[in-house]
């Protein structure tokens, strides 16, 4: 199930929508492994598209920044950075701290059920996750419930601007992380960090719901030090054998 909707017109446009949210959750869900080729003609067969279809949707892959492509080399998943994963981890923050703050403004009841119901779908994922043996089996619904929790959580913003943007921030974020960590990017502690930022939200508190925000990304911090290979974990899963030595995450 893809996670976003595309509005495009044709049997070729909706094709390229669709294929293009079908690798974009497989790139946030870590199937393809980081610095690895996106081969053109393998996704044509796969999705039963066109060449020139296919290359328009790696195109559009690039262009957003999910993919990298270079001449003579083709199209690439870009290499795990943790300098980029902190430049997109930034942005995201801003963004989403501004939207909450003006949804906290602007939002009336029914953003308040719709946020509360986002919330309930994602805390029930993410609890059967922290005792999950198969990770892998969780990554596609978590991804949309968490994107749905956090799409609903600015969207009475006003802007749709922001929210176009922060969709893109959402989902290159999580490409990035889980280049980086294992288990997918799931802690254990985003139960409990995403209820704060619900709490703070419903409260109508815009300073406390940023700083919750803030903390929700804080411990990339620990990962950005020196020396620093592995936070710990009771529930081990790597997303696959070419992510082995990617830091592990509480």
């Amino acid at each position: 199930m893809a996670i976003l909707e595309e509005r495009l017109a044709g049997p070729e446009a909706s094709d390229q929508g669709t294929i293009y949210n079908d690798i974009s959750e497989r790139l946030a869900a870590g199937e393809f492994a980081a610095g690895s080729r996106l081969k053109a003609d393998d996704l044509r067969r796969h999705y039963g598209v066109s060449s020139s279809t296919m290359r328009e949707v790696l195109f559009r892959l690039a262009h957003n920044g999910f993919a990298d492509f270079e001449e003579q080399r083709g199209f690439r998943v870009p290499a795990a950075s943790m300098e980029r994963m902190l430049e997109v981890r930034h942005m995201r923050i801003l963004l989403e701290s501004e939207g909450a703050r003006l949804s906290i403004a602007n939002g009336d009841m029914e953003w308040e059920a719709r946020l509360n119901a986002a919330h309930h779908k994602l805390a029930h994922i993410e609890v059967k996750m922290r005792t999950a043996e198969r990770l892998r089996e969780h990554i596609a619904i978590w991804t949309r419930f968490d994107w749905e929790f956090h799409e609903t959580l600015v969207s009475a913003c006003g802007s749709q601007l922001l929210q176009e943007m922060l969709k893109g921030l959402f989902f290159r974020y999580r490409q990035l992380l889980v280049g980086l960590v294992t288990n997918y990017g799931f802690r254990s502690g985003t139960v409990d960090e995403h209820k704060a930022i619900l709490d703070a939200a419903l409260e109508r508190d815009p300073a406390r719901c940023a700083e919750a925000i803030r903390y929700h990304y804080s411990f990339l911090d620990d990962l950005d030090q020196p020396g620093v290979t592995s936070l710990g974990v009771a529930n081990q899963e790597v997303a696959n054998p070419a992510m082995a030595g990617t830091r592990v995450l509480k």
